[in-house]
């Protein structure tokens, strides 16, 4: 009993002097705490945030390249519809993916018509794409056009339709959607409603989904399928696309934050000013009824896009309400990221708008 007695005392006192030991040591300074108000509101500390490690080497070069490039306010000024950022873009495209293009019009909208040079395919004939271009509803024409058009018209072998419509601060909605609408006519003399698809970026994504609501309302057939490209269709107030992705997305993939005049008082986009938010017209995903209606539909997103959080709600109310929706997000993608057709995720990305309109095309 003695030689366990004594034995049990010896664990105890190295126990304790181990702990003792470890107490005098200096400590690290806590990390600063997160603080999260009774609202849910979270206010985080500084961090530095890394390039996504799923990323491909050409991909982080891109990213790494691209927020650098947003910090040149030089490069993003327009000429004759180029930014510079956009300008060694669009000549690559023109190197990678050869066409033709007529300029021309469609049910009196001035437009572009790109053709691919290996000819349409055969399944393609009937076939044919509206594209409509991004740019804030206020630009990008024709820089967008080209390059959200050039890479599915060759890689698709079919032939698109881009359209130059109605932009602030000239104009105001719903002046994009008539644009849209007298072209669909148009093209309905010569395809069926279900050869015709409809996709567009930023801008031209929240047209696409804004023009379908409008052919409802107008008696138009719906067409065979869309793609809701780096936007949703939830909303068009704040200073970005909405949600928490204007908190978290939009500093990692475009090195900036919303300022708090747009974050605590959202400013429309001008050429919406005056508008109802709630119009399905407007913002189609406020309405049940408009979504259930809707055509088969791809959305495409990054998560640094900061459109990111409004394209994941547009897409769960479109499943919610039975619509055949496909929602691809790319890893460490930014905005419009698949304008470089040299990064592996670009290439990705035309695979699977070419892939989506092949398979949805078509079919009544």
């Amino acid at each position: 009993m003695q030689r366990r007695s004594t034995s049990w005392r010896l664990v105890v006192t190295g126990v304790v002097g181990l702990q003792l030991g470890t107490a005098a040591l200096p400590q690290p300074a806590a990390p600063p705490r997160v603080l999260v108000e009774a609202d849910g509101t979270v206010h985080m500390p500084a961090q530095v945030v890394p390039v996504s490690g799923f990323l491909t080497p050409e991909g982080k070069a891109y990213l790494a390249e691209h927020l650098s490039n947003l910090q040149r306010p030089e490069l993003l000024v327009q000429e004759d519809g180029v930014p510079l950022l956009l300008a060694g873009f669009i000549a690559r495209q023109r190197e990678l993916f050869p066409v033709d293009r007529e300029d021309t019009t469609v049910g009196g909208v001035h437009a572009y018509v790109y053709t691919p040079r290996n000819s349409i395919a055969a399944e393609n004939r009937d076939r044919v794409l509206i594209e409509l271009h991004g740019g804030g509803f206020r630009e990008c024409w024709p820089a967008c056009a080209e390059l959200e058009s050039m890479p599915i018209a060759a890689l698709g072998r079919i032939k698109v339709v881009s359209l130059d419509y109605r932009q602030g601060p000239q104009h105001r909605h719903p002046a994009a959607s008539e644009d849209v609408a007298a072209a669909y006519r148009e093209l309905l003399k010569s395809y069926g409603p279900e050869n015709i698809g409809i996709y567009g970026c930023s801008a031209g994504g929240m047209l696409t989904a804004m023009s379908v609501a409008w052919f409802q309302q107008h008696g138009l057939p719906r067409p065979g399928a869309i793609g809701i490209l780096c936007s949703g269709a939830a909303s068009v107030d704040g200073g970005a696309f909405g949600g928490d992705a204007s908190y978290t997305t939009l500093p990692l993939g475009e090195g900036r934050v919303l300022p708090p005049s747009a974050a605590g008082n959202p400013v429309p986009m001008e050429y919406f000013a005056s508008t109802d938010y709630d119009d399905p017209l407007v913002a189609p995903a406020r309405s049940p009824e408009v979504l259930a209606l809707f055509p088969p539909t791809l959305i495409v997103t990054g998560t640094r896009s900061f459109e990111l959080s409004n394209a994941v709600y547009t897409h769960a109310q479109l499943v919610k309400h039975g619509v055949d929706a496909d929602l691809h997000v790319w890893e460490g993608m930014f905005h419009g990221f698949f304008y470089n057709p040299d990064v592996p995720e670009s290439r990705e990305c035309y695979d699977v708008i070419v892939r989506f309109f092949a398979d949805r095309l078509g079919k009544r």
